[in-house]
């Protein structure tokens, strides 16, 4: 089953249940993937519903960064509880040291010696983690080795 249909059926059985913090949160996912299918008149696979998913949750981040700043913890705790039921549907975060290894192997796969080859780099690394890795975090880390 494709990841689009899993949230389609975890929409039905949210209302079946009547967990309606799931189902909110369920709806905007399908809502966002729909969005995508009509602007771009495409059918969204596994890999889009994940770059979906990956914006989403980065979007709710930089929401609790600005709720946090504005002392309105409430609103902070919405938006978290939000984050942990969308990275349900995304693959399994990458650990440090499988994060490290993987830019280990693309700077040695790339050839990459200098800041000037960050893009290769991080072309290769996009690839393998792309929806299992910050790829924010995973560029400062990339430039932290290039760079030195």
């Amino acid at each position: 089953m494709s990841l689009k249909g899993q949230i389609t059926d975890d929409v039905k059985s949210a209302m079946k249940s009547g967990d309606k913090d799931r189902l909110k949160v369920l709806r905007l996912i399908t809502a966002a993937i729909k969005q995508v299918e009509v602007d771009e008149r495409i059918e969204v696979d596994d890999a889009g519903t994940l770059e979906i998913l990956n914006k989403m949750v980065k979007q709710r981040r930089d929401s609790i960064d600005q709720y946090v700043k504005g002392n309105r913890q409430d609103l902070a705790d919405v938006e978290q509880a939000e984050i942990e039921i969308i990275q349900a549907y995304l693959p399994e975060q990458l650990s440090e040291a499988d994060l490290d290894k993987l830019i280990d192997e693309a700077i040695a796969a790339t050839g990459a010696e200098s800041i000037r080859d960050m893009g290769k780099v991080m072309g290769a690394i996009k690839t393998k983690a792309q929806g299992r890795a910050d790829m924010g975090v995973v560029g400062a880390r990339v430039k932290a080795r290039l760079h030195v």
